[in-house]
């Protein structure tokens, strides 16, 4: 017990997260990677009386997409607690979600040379 005055040593983070979860645990990262792109669904309103968190995403995905991991350092949560309450309001039909895109396919060296080259040409 800590005197009046006096720090906890408890994080207080742990604890806030904890009660934002509900104690639930957190979901896979392949659900909701970091970089899959969320945003409301049109015609939507808000779940009734929404904790102030949801209140947040509603704000921060009604102006279009925003990947999971933006949302999480916009609204200052750890990104699994910010996974955990986009697909709450993704099974209920508030979210639309688009997968990651596909990483980057290797270009032939030689069509990379020609673009260099001809840059080099145009602007010396």
């Amino acid at each position: 017990m800590t005197a009046p005055g006096e720090e906890s040593s408890v994080s207080s983070g742990f604890v806030r997260s904890y009660v934002i979860t509900g104690g639930r645990g957190l979901p896979d990262a392949d659900d909701l990677s970091l970089v899959t792109l969320v945003t409301l669904a049109p015609d939507r309103q808000p779940p009734p009386s929404p904790s102030p968190e949801v209140k947040a995403i509603w704000e921060l995905c009604s102006g279009g997409y925003l990947s999971v991991a933006e949302v999480a350092g916009h609204l200052g949560l750890p990104v699994g607690v910010a996974r955990l309450l986009l697909q709450d309001l993704n099974q209920q039909g508030h979210l639309l979600r688009r997968k990651a895109p596909p990483p980057a396919q290797l270009v032939d060296r030689k069509i990379l040379e020609e673009v260099l080259h001809g840059l080099q040409v145009r602007f010396g």
